[in-house]
């Protein structure tokens, strides 16, 4: 996958074939695209075209390429994949799309073309919401990187309108997100705690050694608190009131601002590490661009934690879940209340918590 110039850049499909991409500032208005069948006549072709840009002659094949063939989003998707680091779950989707996207043609994104793929993911493939926004989330920064190169003029996915994933009568059966309910279970909030603290369990190696005091915390909070991970770790020192007893979130997952109370565990836990700075957390750096590399980062830290304390396919999300249970075991707190607590926005999604409070129903009957 080498090039013959800072220009043309030449690699091989996975098919077989070779794909030429020519880019020239100030000729071509976005990169063009060509293929052979071997690398030699690749070669050939792309130092042609180059020699015709050097004197500033633009070929009539790349002028009205676009007229005589429309280029496929599999083509952006090969590059993006090439040459950017992505999360490993992107990397996975947009592969695996890559069939699906060879009969996407660039000239056609449109809201249209965005609104008709979401509905066929419905009728078609019966996928699941959260299936429905992986899916568009990957091509949608995709896209956001093509527009960032003018490869693209805006971008469709962006557009689509909120809840574009759930399912309406028309689109047939609803397919549910499958909800998680894995709690703690006895002894592996202590398991979990002698990891992070350094634990060694039999004939392996030290479980958290470096940044074990942030990892206490950010345990600790996400028990206390039903916060996400992204909330806890990208908190500003100004957004804690220990005074009051809060934690001010500007930037949450739904776009929605809220007010989070503390327990006097969580409180204590944050006394005992706030320093001066600006992020309560120093795992990231508070660039945009790198915060899901910073979450995959953790989530994958926070698999190596679990795997040693022995607690078998307990995920980090997992704690949310947790601490609203804990909410409606140890509090009085209406439904509303605790929605605004854990910033759900969709009150039959704290339905399953019911349950839990089925003797405290029983004691409201005369």
């Amino acid at each position: 996958m080498g090039s013959i110039s800072v220009m043309a850049t030449i690699r091989q499909r996975s098919a077989g074939s070779w794909e030429i991409i020519i880019r020239r500032k100030g000729l071509l208005p976005k990169p063009h695209y060509a293929s052979s069948e071997t690398r030699e006549e690749a070669e050939i072709y792309a130092a042609g075209i180059e020699r015709l840009l050097d004197q500033g002659i633009v070929p009539a094949e790349l002028i009205h390429t676009e007229e005589i063939r429309a280029q496929s989003v599999d083509e952006w998707a090969r590059e993006y994949l090439h040459i950017v680091s992505i999360s490993e779950s992107d990397t996975i989707l947009l592969n695996a799309l890559l069939p699906v996207m060879s009969g996407w043609r660039t000239s056609a994104l449109t809201i249209d073309w965005a609104q008709a793929w979401v509905t066929s993911m419905k009728r078609k493939d019966k996928l699941s919401p959260s299936s429905i926004r992986h899916k568009v989330g990957a091509v949608a920064r995709l896209f956001d990187w093509c527009c960032r190169n003018n490869s693209l003029s805006s971008n469709p996915l962006r557009l689509l309108p909120g809840r574009y994933a759930s399912y309406t009568p028309s689109d047939g059966e609803a397919k549910l997100d499958i909800e998680r309910d894995r709690r703690l279970l006895p002894g592996e909030y202590e398991r979990i705690l002698w990891i992070i603290d350094g634990g060694v369990p039999g004939g392996q190696q030290r479980g958290i050694v470096q940044d074990n005091a942030q990892w206490r915390l950010m345990f600790v909070l996400a028990v206390e608190s039903a916060m996400r991970l992204r909330e806890m770790y990208t908190l500003s020192i100004d957004q804690v009131d220990l005074n009051k007893r809060t934690i001010f979130l500007d930037k949450t997952k739904n776009g929605d601002k809220r007010q989070v109370p503390l327990s006097s565990v969580a409180v204590s836990a944050l006394s005992a590490w706030l320093a001066s700075g600006e992020f309560v957390f120093n795992f990231w750096d508070g660039d945009p661009s790198s915060l899901r590399r910073t979450t995959l980062k953790l989530s994958r830290k926070w698999a190596t934690i679990a795997r040693l304390a022995g607690c078998d396919g307990l995920h980090f999300h997992d704690l949310r879940h947790e601490a609203v249970c804990r909410l409606y075991e140890k509090t009085n707190l209406s439904d509303l209340q605790i929605a605004k607590i854990s910033g759900h926005k969709d009150l039959r999604m704290l339905s399953r918590y019911a349950n839990l409070r089925g003797s405290d129903l029983a004691e409201l009957m005369w």
